[in-house]
């Protein structure tokens, strides 16, 4: 897999690591959503780890529970090699692949993580472009959490600063992360981008064929 790094973004001191969640049973597509084609080789799985890869983004975890071996025997064929979190407990909900994801992010010796780019397997077209440039607002800012932004609309992927995660752990599974992303969102953490990707969430069959009719 290569990887198209850019330098100027990343401190070699510091690590910024991608997460992605793809352990649902994706109920309301009604089959696995994270092997939906998404384009003319990628799945909509390969095709984020892939962005992320070109993004220069040097860490990627991918959170599987529901169908994982299914999954990481895809991602090997598509010569892809992510770290793999397995998240047995998932039909508890989203925040407890988050939580998982954040164990797997934070294992002993990774005091140079300083924050994670969170990427829902919803999302799959996303721009290099878009990843870069919320890498880089946080570089500038270090606002606590990072978005891209179109008008009212918010995207993917979401930066959350490392100081927000004690604030996840201690979530209410009921409401998961967002009540905590809502209430550190600022100006400053807004990054405005024209990337259509950014805004998708692809949940049922009637918006993948919406998606993808246009493609």
């Amino acid at each position: 897999m290569s990887v198209l790094a850019t330098a100027s973004l990343y401190d070699a001191a510091t690590v910024i690591p991608a997460l992605v969640l793809a352990a649902g049973k994706s109920t309301r597509m009604g089959r696995l959503k994270a092997l939906l084609p998404a384009g003319d080789h990628d799945s909509f799985l390969s095709r984020i780890v892939r962005t992320f890869a070109t993004a220069g983004v040097e860490r990627t975890v991918v959170v599987l529970g529901h169908e994982a071996a299914a999954l990481r025997a895809h991602l090997a064929s598509q010569g892809l090699a992510p770290e793999i979190a397995l998240n047995h407990g998932f039909e508890a909900g989203q925040l407890s692949s988050l939580l998982v994801g954040l164990d797997a992010i934070e294992q002993p010796g990774a005091e140079d993580v300083e924050a994670v780019l969170l990427m829902l397997v919803d999302a799959p077209f996303v721009a290099p472009a878009t990843v870069r440039a919320v890498i880089e607002r946080y570089r500038q800012t270090h606002a606590p959490i990072v978005r891209p932004v179109r008008g009212d609309e918010h995207g993917h992927p979401v930066l959350i600063d490392r100081t927000l995660f004690p604030l996840l752990r201690a979530a209410d599974p009921a409401f998961g992360a967002k009540p905590i992303v809502r209430g550190h969102v600022t100006a400053a953490g807004d990054v405005t981008v024209d990337d259509s990707g950014a805004f998708m969430d692809i949940d049922t069959p009637e918006e993948y064929a919406r998606v993808n009719g246009g493609r």
